[in-house]
């Protein structure tokens, strides 16, 4: 969706014919695409994964932009392979350092999960005013872990420590910028310490599935887990073993695993039907505020018209 982003559509236009398809289904996207020249798309709502199928009915595609840092939703190599350009925000470092938006929502997430926000919430609806099921944790008094201190990891960081929690992370190419902020030496060790830990980390080979069966042993058993990177970086299946057997831990996400193929067959949102206690999922919003989306979308799509224009 574009519409609701000022002066976005009429600056897409003057670049020739405009398709906005904003709930795209696959086999009405292929024949659409037999005559583009540039794909605009974003992974937040898509359940679309521009993949060898479609990029091979793609004929005459030449761009391939995400208003995104993350293209786990785009077969980049094969794309490449066939000499399509893409354009992202993953090295646009001048943007995306104005963006806070996701940093914010993992701030959100970890107050409102220590809280019990969105179930004490749900039982006042129910008419019920008993706070006894509902008693949280205190901020100042906690260790919170961060994994991956890149731009988005030291926002959060600082946001902890400035709440007066003790904040550790773990980054094998990072140093602290902080002396309030501690660098851990292996990531196990950040684990057994942290009573909340935070992932702020892309999708590769050696990110894919980092927290599984091997290390969730060292996590504490009321520990708080917040995801707002990518869900392919926590195996939800061990995540799941893990909850069932300490329930006093909780799981607080903004990505699910494979989510660009659909939801509907996920375990992670059975299990949180039936233990809402443990679990809080909010649909990809990390990034979609106002301000982050006019920063993002107008700044990929100023390349795009860059690279049209060549």
């Amino acid at each position: 969706p574009i519409l609701h982003i000022e002066g976005l559509k009429q600056s897409l236009e003057k670049f020739g014919k405009l398709i906005i398809y904003e709930d795209p289904i696959k086999n009405d996207l292929t024949k659409i695409l037999i005559k583009a020249n540039a794909i605009f798309t974003n992974p937040n709502k898509s359940k679309i994964y521009i993949g060898k199928d479609i990029i091979d009915k793609a004929i005459n595609l030449k761009v391939i932009c995400t208003a995104s840092t993350g293209t786990n939703h785009i077969d980049v190599n094969y794309a490449r392979s066939k000499k399509i350009k893409i354009i992202s925000l993953t090295k646009d470092y001048n943007t995306i350092k104005k963006i806070s938006s996701t940093a914010e929502h993992a701030l959100a997430l970890t107050l409102s999960s220590l809280r019990n926000i969105p179930i004490s919430y749900d039982s006042v609806l129910k008419g019920n005013w008993d706070y006894t099921k509902y008693i949280g944790r205190q901020i100042n008094f906690l260790t919170i872990g961060v994994v991956g201190y890149g731009r988005l990891g030291k926002m959060y960081a600082r946001y902890l420590n400035s709440m007066g929690s003790k904040v550790i992370f773990y980054d094998p190419f990072k140093k602290s910028i902080s002396k309030n902020i501690k660098k851990i030496s292996s990531l196990n060790e950040l684990f057994m310490k942290s009573d909340v830990i935070s992932f702020h980390l892309h999708v590769n080979t050696n990110t894919h599935h980092l927290l599984n069966k091997k290390n969730f042993k060292f996590l504490k058993k009321d520990v708080l887990i917040i995801n707002t990177s990518r869900g392919e970086i926590i195996n939800e299946k061990d995540l799941i073993m893990f909850l069932n057997k300490n329930k006093k831990a909780k799981y607080s996400c903004d990505v699910l695993e494979n989510e660009i193929f659909g939801i509907g067959k996920n375990k992670l949102i059975k299990y949180a039907k039936k233990n809402k206690k443990q679990v809080t999922i909010t649909p990809h919003i990390g990034g979609m505020t106002k301000e982050a989306q006019n920063i993002a979308y107008h700044s990929v799509s100023k390349k795009l018209t860059l690279s049209l224009k060549k």
